[in-house]
């Protein structure tokens, strides 16, 4: 039975959010180092150069001294109140000797890159830097995910894919949220739209958040190829690695899988699973990763009987996994314990330190299904069988060929027939065999020959 505390717990989260946030990491601003090829922000005795033949949205937040600025063709600078540039008349005291300093190329940075994606459960979470692990999927922007851009700053992402356009619920740029398609749609138009998103699909906005309180698939599957295309997998240490759905690549850890029936809450499970567990001093340096999935089910590993929907909880924590096969246990422990009045049915764990607990048991009881199927076959092939529905085939369908003589050898008649055999087997029939020529049948090297008075009064020969 459910405690009191947990009890409590329960229902206090039942209210809460189901929407994920993806906000973009690279920015172009000005005042970032990164975005300059000598690490550093340029100042007045620098020469400083974009690009010509490279587009830019430049972000400025506040003034700043230059000896000289090579512009690009296409480009804009977008300045908060105040900022702004200004020639330095002579040597700036505290800038040094100063150099040429280039701006970093941004073209390559492409939206499904999931390295480029941050994840929190709300916004405030966002603004605080709370953010949530994810699989490599679902690090990028899912079709019901809102996605944000930096309100002060700018950017440039290729949104290159398969597919023309790219549907989210909403986005965020520079502090303007859009949720209407022809809205956001004038904006990509723009001068600044067209510097800040480039590539062979459009991203599209006006999806609906997700519905269902047991969570919704990410959609992401049919990008999984080009998402996993931008990642370098490290090579795990652990001696059973695993590769969770939707991840790019085999990791240490465990994995627990959560069967669940109507009344089961996603984002209340992930909360309570926060509470009660990563707070924990022991579990606090774990990533945990909790998403509804669609998983292929096949019989004994090969029929394929459909997807069904699963809650997978990725947990990873360094090389060998061990804290994660631990708080796997504690989880799998809690579902069993309190798991109905979540709506969770059942929960197995697999884990990279130790044998698969869950797996094994899956593989026991797809086996023992296999047998009970070829059982009841067997039972309903014997009672059509038993009721003439099915005839099973005699043996002298099955007679094998090599059992006829060879051609040329004497010829196996099988059994004596009186009417077309020896003419001694029937000598009170007379004129039956002969050599006149009103035999009626007569034998020869390749033919019986006979007459047939019944349908032919002249008695047409007819050859066997």
């Amino acid at each position: 039975m459910l405690k009191t505390p947990d009890m409590l717990l329960l229902f206090c989260l039942v209210g809460a959010a189901s929407a994920m946030y993806k906000q973009w990491i690279p920015d172009t601003n000005y005042e970032n180092k990164t975005n300059w090829d000598k690490g550093n922000v340029p100042c007045g005795n620098d020469i400083i150069q974009f690009p010509a033949q490279r587009k830019v949205s430049v972000f400025v937040e506040t003034t700043h001294a230059v000896q000289e600025m090579r512009m690009p063709l296409d480009g804009e600078f977008i300045l908060t109140s105040g900022a702004g540039f200004y020639v330095v008349g002579g040597q700036d005291p505290d800038c040094g000797t100063g150099v040429t300093t280039e701006f970093k190329d941004s073209e390559s940075l492409q939206w499904f890159n999931p390295t480029l994606w941050q994840t929190a459960a709300t916004l405030n979470d966002l603004q605080q830097g709370n953010f949530l692990f994810s699989v490599h999927d679902e690090s990028v922007p899912c079709h019901y995910d809102d996605v944000v851009f930096k309100a002060l700053s700018s950017f440039r992402v290729d949104t290159s894919s398969s597919h023309s356009s790219i549907a989210v619920k909403s986005v965020s740029v520079l502090g303007n949220t859009f949720t209407s398609q022809s809205e956001f749609s004038q904006y990509l138009s723009s001068s600044s739209g067209r510097l800040q998103f480039h590539g062979s699909s459009a991203a599209t906005v006006g999806n609906s958040g997700c519905e269902d309180p047991s969570g919704c698939d990410c959609g992401n599957s049919v990008h999984h190829q080009q998402i996993c295309s931008t990642i370098t997998c490290d090579s795990p240490s652990c001696k059973k690695p695993l590769r969770p759905i939707g991840h790019c690549c085999d990791v240490c850890g465990a994995i627990v899988t959560i069967h669940f029936e109507e009344g089961f809450n996603l984002q209340t499970y992930r909360e309570r699973i926060r509470h009660l567990f990563l707070a924990l001093p022991q579990y606090k340096s774990i990533k945990l990763g909790m998403s509804k999935v669609l998983k292929s089910q096949r019989l004994m590993g090969i029929i394929s009987l459909g997807t069904s929907s699963e809650i997978q909880v990725v947990m990873l924590d360094g090389e060998k996994g061990i804290q994660s096969a631990a708080l796997a246990q504690d989880i799998v422990k809690d579902a069993h314990s309190h798991g109905s009045i979540m709506g969770i049915t059942g929960a197995e764990v697999q884990s990279a330190s130790e044998e698969q607990s869950g797996g094994s048991a899956g593989l026991v009881v797809g086996v023992v299904f296999g047998v009970f199927l070829l059982i009841t076959l067997i039972i309903i092939l014997a009672v059509l069988i038993r009721k003439g529905v099915v005839q099973m085939p005699t043996l002298s369908r099955f007679k094998n060929n090599s059992d006829m003589p060879d051609l040329g050898g004497p010829l196996d008649y099988g059994f004596d027939n009186p009417m077309f055999d020896k003419p001694s087997m029937m000598p009170d029939i007379p004129s039956l065999y002969g050599t006149g020529a009103n035999n009626s049948i007569s034998m020869t090297q390749t033919a019986v020959h006979f007459v047939n008075p019944v349908y032919d009064e002249n008695e047409t020969d007819f050859n066997v």
